[in-house]
């Protein structure tokens, strides 16, 4: 049977903790697959904000969620996922039951347009005062592509650091494979 892709268990761990009327976010929108996703997971009821530094990015999910039947509660914002906290609306502090990270290049784009480790680390850093107790933060790193293992290292590096009463980190990866993409996770714990 085998394991499941690394965009398959934060797929899983997340339709765990959310569910229909949720909000939820996709930092990353990219191509649309995480916002689709979250989308059908919280329903009309819900409300997904999707981020993204590129306009190329934001369009492919917006054809991902047109081919799909549309999905009104969605909101495609053109900014960096650093400034979630200030984007999303302000009653939805500590309300957030999902947020959902892809890290790296947009595929089929230009390579050289990447999510940055100063950026990344501020906007996981913001997840914690959005998160609801019990709400999870997913991120799929790259460490293969240029930039991409820099990136990884300080990902880690956070969630290592974080204190467990606030937060629980989890690492998925193969270690056979060292420039595999890997996911990282952690459950809020308490707000505070």
């Amino acid at each position: 049977m085998g394991f499941l892709s690394v965009l398959s268990m934060a797929h899983k761990w997340i339709a765990e903790r959310a569910g229909s009327g949720d909000a939820v976010i996709d930092a990353t929108a990219g191509g649309g697959v995480d916002t689709l996703a979250l989308a059908e997971l919280v329903g009309p009821k819900g409300i997904v904000y999707a981020f993204d530094i590129q306009q190329s990015a934001l369009d492919r999910t917006r054809e991902r969620l047109e081919a799909a039947g549309g999905h009104p509660q969605v909101q495609l914002l053109l900014q960096d996922h650093a400034g979630m906290a200030e984007a999303i609306a302000p009653e939805l502090g500590g309300q957030v039951a999902a947020i959902m990270f892809n890290l790296g290049y947009l595929p089929g784009s230009d390579q050289s347009i990447v999510t940055q480790p100063e950026s990344t680390i501020g906007a996981l850093q913001a997840t914690m005062g959005l998160l609801r107790p019990g709400g999870i933060l997913t991120c799929v790193l790259y460490p293969g592509h240029p930039g991409g293992d820099l990136e990884a290292a300080a990902v880690e590096a956070w969630a290592s650091a974080l204190p467990q009463l606030v937060g629980q980190a989890v690492l998925y990866r193969q270690p056979q494979r060292s420039a595999a993409p890997y996911l990282i996770a952690v459950e809020k714990r308490k707000n505070g």
